[in-house]
Protein backbone atom coordinates (compact mmCIF):
# COMPACT_ATOMS: atom_id res chain seq x y z
CA UNK A 1 0.00 0.00 0.00
CA UNK A 2 1.10 3.77 -1.16
CA UNK A 3 2.46 5.56 2.19
CA UNK A 4 1.44 9.02 2.55
CA UNK A 5 3.85 12.12 3.77
CA UNK A 6 3.09 15.92 4.29
CA UNK A 7 6.44 17.68 3.97
CA UNK A 8 6.01 21.44 5.01
CA UNK A 9 8.12 24.07 3.30
CA UNK A 10 8.22 21.60 0.56
CA UNK A 11 9.01 24.16 -2.46
CA UNK A 12 13.01 24.85 -2.60
CA UNK A 13 15.92 23.42 -1.39
CA UNK A 14 15.65 20.83 1.62
CA UNK A 15 12.28 20.54 1.68
CA UNK A 16 12.37 19.80 -2.45
CA UNK A 17 14.78 17.04 -1.87
CA UNK A 18 13.03 15.62 0.77
CA UNK A 19 10.06 15.37 -1.71
CA UNK A 20 12.00 13.80 -4.41
CA UNK A 21 13.45 10.79 -2.34
CA UNK A 22 10.77 10.32 -0.71
CA UNK A 23 8.46 9.61 -4.03
CA UNK A 24 11.16 7.94 -5.22
CA UNK A 25 10.58 5.52 -2.40
CA UNK A 26 6.88 5.54 -3.33
CA UNK A 27 5.39 7.63 -0.92
CA UNK A 28 2.26 9.95 -2.19
CA UNK A 29 2.98 13.39 -0.87
CA UNK A 30 0.95 16.16 -0.15
CA UNK A 31 3.76 19.71 -0.47
CA UNK A 32 3.33 22.70 1.49
CA UNK A 33 4.00 26.13 0.34
CA UNK A 34 3.61 29.51 1.00
CA UNK A 35 5.40 31.82 -0.79
CA UNK A 36 6.94 30.41 -4.03
CA UNK A 37 4.00 28.88 -5.91
CA UNK A 38 6.04 28.38 -9.20
CA UNK A 39 8.66 26.12 -7.49
CA UNK A 40 5.91 24.18 -6.30
CA UNK A 41 4.07 23.98 -9.11
CA UNK A 42 7.10 23.01 -11.24
CA UNK A 43 8.28 20.25 -8.60
CA UNK A 44 4.38 18.83 -8.38
CA UNK A 45 4.39 18.64 -12.79
CA UNK A 46 8.04 16.91 -12.02
CA UNK A 47 6.57 14.41 -10.09
CA UNK A 48 3.49 14.01 -10.94
CA UNK A 49 4.80 13.09 -14.36
CA UNK A 50 6.76 10.29 -13.24
CA UNK A 51 3.73 8.86 -10.80
CA UNK A 52 0.09 10.46 -12.33
CA UNK A 53 -1.81 11.71 -9.35
CA UNK A 54 0.61 11.31 -6.55
CA UNK A 55 1.67 14.71 -5.63
CA UNK A 56 -0.68 17.42 -4.33
CA UNK A 57 -0.10 21.15 -3.24
CA UNK A 58 -1.59 22.92 -0.40
CA UNK A 59 -1.10 26.71 0.28
CA UNK A 60 -0.72 27.63 3.99
CA UNK A 61 0.90 30.15 6.38
CA UNK A 62 2.61 28.71 8.97
CA UNK A 63 2.53 31.67 11.31
CA UNK A 64 -1.83 31.76 11.06
CA UNK A 65 -3.07 28.83 13.09
CA UNK A 66 -6.30 28.68 11.69
CA UNK A 67 -4.13 27.67 8.40
CA UNK A 68 -2.11 25.35 10.20
CA UNK A 69 -5.05 23.42 11.14
CA UNK A 70 -6.59 23.76 7.83
CA UNK A 71 -3.54 22.32 6.42
CA UNK A 72 -3.97 19.22 9.06
CA UNK A 73 -7.27 18.78 8.07
CA UNK A 74 -6.96 18.62 4.31
CA UNK A 75 -4.11 16.06 5.13
CA UNK A 76 -5.95 13.84 7.55
CA UNK A 77 -9.28 13.79 4.99
CA UNK A 78 -7.19 11.91 2.21
CA UNK A 79 -8.73 8.48 1.78
CA UNK A 80 -4.87 6.61 3.13
CA UNK A 81 -4.03 8.93 5.72
CA UNK A 82 -0.78 10.47 6.54
CA UNK A 83 1.92 7.86 7.41
CA UNK A 84 4.62 10.85 7.55
CA UNK A 85 5.25 14.40 8.59
CA UNK A 86 8.30 16.45 7.70
CA UNK A 87 8.28 19.55 9.45
CA UNK A 88 10.81 21.15 7.37
CA UNK A 89 9.32 24.87 6.86
CA UNK A 90 11.88 27.54 8.93
CA UNK A 91 12.60 31.13 9.22
CA UNK A 92 16.00 31.46 8.78
CA UNK A 93 17.10 35.49 9.44
CA UNK A 94 19.88 37.12 10.72
CA UNK A 95 18.95 39.36 13.29
CA UNK A 96 21.86 40.53 16.16
CA UNK A 97 20.62 40.33 19.65
CA UNK A 98 19.81 43.91 20.85
CA UNK A 99 17.67 44.10 17.68
CA UNK A 100 15.61 41.31 18.18
CA UNK A 101 11.89 42.96 17.31
CA UNK A 102 8.99 41.00 18.47
CA UNK A 103 7.61 40.51 15.49
CA UNK A 104 11.28 38.86 14.71
CA UNK A 105 10.74 36.58 17.28
CA UNK A 106 7.25 36.03 16.66
CA UNK A 107 8.33 34.58 12.99
CA UNK A 108 11.07 32.60 14.37
CA UNK A 109 8.74 30.80 16.91
CA UNK A 110 5.75 30.25 14.65
CA UNK A 111 7.13 28.77 11.67
CA UNK A 112 10.32 26.72 13.69
CA UNK A 113 8.81 25.72 16.70
CA UNK A 114 4.63 26.86 17.02
CA UNK A 115 3.48 25.39 13.51
CA UNK A 116 5.28 22.03 14.08
CA UNK A 117 3.86 20.96 17.65
CA UNK A 118 0.30 22.21 16.25
CA UNK A 119 0.40 20.69 13.23
CA UNK A 120 1.86 17.12 15.18
CA UNK A 121 -0.87 17.44 17.23
CA UNK A 122 -4.01 18.28 14.77
CA UNK A 123 -2.21 14.67 12.64
CA UNK A 124 -2.00 12.98 15.90
CA UNK A 125 -4.99 10.28 15.61
CA UNK A 126 -4.11 10.20 11.73
CA UNK A 127 -0.64 9.14 12.69
CA UNK A 128 -1.66 6.82 15.19
CA UNK A 129 -4.20 4.93 12.87
CA UNK A 130 -1.14 4.22 10.39
CA UNK A 131 1.84 3.62 13.24
CA UNK A 132 3.25 6.68 11.35
CA UNK A 133 6.27 9.04 12.41
CA UNK A 134 7.35 12.06 12.39
CA UNK A 135 10.89 13.75 11.10
CA UNK A 136 11.17 17.49 12.42
CA UNK A 137 14.72 19.87 10.83
CA UNK A 138 16.14 21.15 12.86
CA UNK A 139 19.75 21.86 13.10
CA UNK A 140 23.33 21.42 15.16
CA UNK A 141 23.36 25.23 16.58
CA UNK A 142 20.41 24.60 18.18
CA UNK A 143 22.79 23.27 21.46
CA UNK A 144 25.16 26.15 21.36
CA UNK A 145 23.45 28.65 19.52
CA UNK A 146 24.58 30.01 15.85
CA UNK A 147 26.01 34.44 16.15
CA UNK A 148 23.88 36.34 14.60
CA UNK A 149 20.72 34.20 14.79
CA UNK A 150 19.57 34.14 18.83
CA UNK A 151 15.68 34.23 17.52
CA UNK A 152 16.46 30.97 15.39
CA UNK A 153 18.86 29.11 17.13
CA UNK A 154 16.15 29.57 20.51
CA UNK A 155 13.50 28.23 18.14
CA UNK A 156 15.42 25.44 16.84
CA UNK A 157 16.42 24.21 20.21
CA UNK A 158 12.57 24.19 21.40
CA UNK A 159 12.06 22.28 17.96
CA UNK A 160 14.93 19.94 19.00
CA UNK A 161 13.09 19.39 22.83
CA UNK A 162 9.67 19.14 20.84
CA UNK A 163 10.77 16.44 18.86
CA UNK A 164 12.19 14.45 22.40
CA UNK A 165 8.59 15.55 24.42
CA UNK A 166 6.47 14.29 21.48
CA UNK A 167 8.46 10.93 20.88
CA UNK A 168 7.13 10.21 24.43
CA UNK A 169 3.88 11.23 24.57
CA UNK A 170 2.61 9.70 21.07
CA UNK A 171 4.54 6.81 22.28
CA UNK A 172 4.27 3.77 21.14
CA UNK A 173 1.98 4.21 17.74
CA UNK A 174 4.03 7.10 16.87
CA UNK A 175 7.99 7.58 16.29
CA UNK A 176 9.27 11.16 16.55
CA UNK A 177 13.28 11.97 15.45
CA UNK A 178 14.85 14.76 14.02
CA UNK A 179 17.67 15.39 11.77
CA UNK A 180 20.02 18.28 12.10
CA UNK A 181 21.88 19.87 9.11
CA UNK A 182 24.94 21.32 9.01
CA UNK A 183 26.77 22.95 6.33
CA UNK A 184 24.51 21.58 3.62
CA UNK A 185 23.21 24.62 1.44
CA UNK A 186 24.39 28.45 2.33
CA UNK A 187 22.12 31.08 3.03
CA UNK A 188 20.23 32.38 -0.23
CA UNK A 189 21.29 35.79 0.73
CA UNK A 190 25.46 34.89 -0.65
CA UNK A 191 27.85 34.07 1.87
CA UNK A 192 31.81 35.71 1.56
CA UNK A 193 34.14 32.87 -0.14
CA UNK A 194 36.64 33.58 2.75
CA UNK A 195 33.61 32.88 5.32
CA UNK A 196 32.59 29.90 3.66
CA UNK A 197 36.13 28.17 3.48
CA UNK A 198 36.54 29.38 7.34
CA UNK A 199 33.34 27.00 7.69
CA UNK A 200 34.50 24.09 6.24
CA UNK A 201 37.73 24.40 7.85
CA UNK A 202 36.08 23.08 10.57
CA UNK A 203 34.13 20.54 8.86
CA UNK A 204 35.99 17.10 9.30
CA UNK A 205 35.21 15.97 5.64
CA UNK A 206 36.03 19.57 4.23
CA UNK A 207 33.19 19.90 2.22
CA UNK A 208 29.68 21.10 1.91
CA UNK A 209 26.65 18.94 1.99
CA UNK A 210 23.93 18.40 -0.51
CA UNK A 211 20.42 19.10 0.47
CA UNK A 212 19.95 14.78 -0.43
CA UNK A 213 22.00 13.97 1.86
CA UNK A 214 19.53 15.64 4.62
CA UNK A 215 16.70 13.91 2.49
CA UNK A 216 18.57 10.58 2.55
CA UNK A 217 18.25 10.76 6.47
CA UNK A 218 14.61 11.24 6.09
CA UNK A 219 13.74 8.65 4.34
CA UNK A 220 15.95 6.65 6.92
CA UNK A 221 14.30 7.59 9.92
CA UNK A 222 10.84 7.35 8.30
CA UNK A 223 11.16 3.94 6.60
CA UNK A 224 14.58 1.86 8.08
CA UNK A 225 14.48 2.99 11.95
CA UNK A 226 11.70 0.81 13.80
CA UNK A 227 13.25 1.26 17.04
CA UNK A 228 14.36 4.76 16.83
CA UNK A 229 12.50 7.52 18.57
CA UNK A 230 13.28 10.78 20.63
CA UNK A 231 16.72 10.85 18.57
CA UNK A 232 18.27 13.95 16.72
CA UNK A 233 20.94 12.61 13.58
CA UNK A 234 23.72 15.16 13.24
CA UNK A 235 24.14 15.00 9.14
CA UNK A 236 27.02 17.91 9.43
CA UNK A 237 30.20 16.11 7.65
CA UNK A 238 31.41 16.11 11.63
CA UNK A 239 31.15 19.51 12.04
CA UNK A 240 30.43 19.16 15.61
CA UNK A 241 33.40 17.45 16.56
CA UNK A 242 34.85 20.83 16.39
CA UNK A 243 33.17 22.39 19.14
Amino acid sequence: MTKNALITGAARRIGAACARVLHRAGYDLVLHYKNSEADALHLSDELNAIRENSVFLVKADLSQQGEVQQLAEKVAARADGVDLLVNNASWFHSVPFGQVKELDWDLAMSSNLKAPFFLSQALWPALKSKCGCIVNIVDIHAETGLPGYPAYSIAKAGLVALTRCLAKEMAPEVRVNAVAPGAILWPELGIAVQEQAEILQRVALQRCGEASDIAAAVRFLADDAAYTTGQVLNVDGGRTLFR
